[in-house]
């Protein structure tokens, strides 16, 4: 086991965005954070992200020889072009989640990224909260209540995650560990960009509505908006997590309106899921900090600051990398599980008790 001292730890993270990879590098012991390091981006190309694309839904079992080498080949390229990592969390390309049916599926071998990068890879994060019962998501929870302590906060935060899926973090940072009670409360407020993304994909051969300049022409259809609100998900009490493809139904219910009502609407669908989260909170925050994809659309940021009751400011204002927070939170969370940390607790995933996850891979 990992004795308790500050590392340098290099983390990667694809999300269901199916963007790219991120990687980056901290500083940390696993339970503080000390120092940032590099970071990187590997872009996937069209040809790479179709064929993601395609093994979505997928389950271990089937043919998934194309998606894992590009899984393993785009991680690997950028990986390899780090120096003075001593471990390397990684989370693998999710595929499908179902916690409460077949499990959750991360694509990824991490003995191959081990061997190939001749250091100790952590991997296979989710499976073990899964099997005792818990969502498996969100993990970044633990990383953000580290986050909170880092910046300074005394009072209550939260962070939101506007990757495919949007996930909001309640912290309080008066607290001495994340695994304590009160200390956070955390699950997926809903879709975020990964259906706009298939829109706009569908539509238009596009990646995204960049800077939302789609969705800024249009109007929001109001009836389809009442309509994506009706779903059982938002009645459901905390902690709770979503597949990428859950409210494939956005799209039927924009079907019918030019592209930039589509596009207008289903950016209001994903403000209006974090709105419907935030009553969940034990309190309001004290300002909620945006990372991921979703903070660069002005469209999307104007919706959450209308909508809700705090400041809503991108997570860049305290001096965090919101383009990176998710791949450094899997450094850290490597960390933890060499350590033999809990790396989520009841209030982030439902598990019953706090417990780490993951499986650690070293090279011979």
């Amino acid at each position: 086991m990992l004795q308790a001292k500050a590392i340098w730890a290099l983390g990667a993270m694809s999300g269901t965005s199916l963007d790219g990879v991120d990687a980056a590098m901290i500083r940390t012991d696993g339970e503080t954070i000390f120092e940032f390091g590099p970071s990187d981006y590997r872009p996937y190309t069209q040809d790479e992200r179709a064929t993601l694309r395609a093994a979505l839904g997928r389950w271990p079992g089937d043919d998934l020889d194309a998606a894992l080498q590009v899984t393993q080949d785009s991680h690997i390229a950028l990986l390899s072009q780090f120096q003075g990592a001593e471990i390397i969390g990684f989370h693998g390309q999710t595929l499908a989640h179902d916690p409460r049916g077949r499990g959750t599926h991360q694509l990824g071998d991490g003995d191959a990224l081990a061997e190939a990068l001749n250091t100790p890879v952590v991997w296979d994060f989710r499976s073990t909260d899964v099997d005792l019962g818990g969502q498996g998501a969100p993990l970044a929870p633990f990383y953000h209540f580290a986050c909170a302590k880092y910046i300074g906060a005394t009072q209550p935060i939260a962070f939101l995650n506007l990757g495919g899926v949007g996930n909001l973090t309640w912290v309080d940072p008066s607290k001495a560990k994340p695994q304590d009670p009160g200390a956070l409360l955390a699950f997926d407020t809903g879709p975020a960009n990964a259906p706009l993304n298939d829109l706009v994909a569908e539509r238009l051969g596009l990646d995204c509505d960049k800077d939302g300049a789609l969705a800024r022409k249009g109007r929001v259809e109001e009836g389809a908006l009442e309509l994506f609100l009706d779903e059982p998900f938002f009645r459901k009490m905390p902690p709770k997590s979503l597949d990428r493809d859950d409210f494939s139904l956005m799209l039927d219910l924009v079907r019918e309106l030019s592209d930039a009502d589509a596009a207008a609407t289903m950016t209001a669908m994903a403000a209006t899921a974090v709105m419907q989260g935030m009553e969940h909170c034990p309190s309001l925050p004290t300002r909620v900090l945006v990372t991921g994809g979703g903070r660069k659309n002005p469209v999307m940021m104007r919706m959450l600051s209308a909508s809700l009751d705090c400041p809503v400011e991108p997570i860049e204002t305290t001096g965090l990398d919101g383009d990176m927070l998710e791949a450094q939170a899997f450094a850290y969370l490597a960390v933890r599980v060499a350590r033999g940390l809990p790396t989520s607790a009841p209030k982030t995933t439902g598990v019953a008790t706090p417990i780490g996850g993951g499986r650690i891979s070293r090279p011979t």
